[in-house]
């Protein structure tokens, strides 16, 4: 990418209040600037112009493929819960996600975790044994 739609980007993200400038280094005549994020997550306000697809086409941006022998593991599981079972799930996923990690690359390689806990609009089909021709 050319440095003037980089450097539009990171503005947009600074302006944002999504990342901050945390170094400066004068190397040959110009300088270079490092940013950080303002913060280890993510999570949409319910009234956000944007939704849980913002977050998901981020983290499909991110995704590299994986090696032999790395671990990645994706999937997709419908639940049936209570909607206090519901609650208690998504403050254990809460608290999972915001654990601290260590940023450092001795302990080892970023891996992303994209948690969604979300009402899903599946047909309510009848159990195994109710398919099963009698005759």
């Amino acid at each position: 990418m050319s440095k003037g739609t980089i450097g539009y980007h990171v503005r947009v993200l600074r302006e944002a209040g999504l990342v901050r400038l945390t170094e400066t280094r004068r190397v040959r005549g110009g300088t270079e600037q490092y940013f950080a994020l303002v913060s280890k997550s993510f999570t949409l306000h319910e009234d956000a112009a944007v939704g849980p697809e913002f977050l998901i086409n981020a983290a499909l941006g991110e995704m590299l493929p994986s090696g032999p022998g790395q671990a990645s593991h994706t999937v997709l599981r419908h639940l049936w819960l209570t909607d206090a079972a519901a609650r208690e799930l998504e403050l254990r996923l809460r608290a999972m996600a915001e654990e601290p990690q260590p940023r450092d690359p001795a302990h080892g390689e970023p891996y992303g975790l994209l948690v969604s806990l979300f009402r899903a609009d599946v047909p309510n089909l009848p159990p195994d044994d109710a398919l099963q021709d009698p005759g």
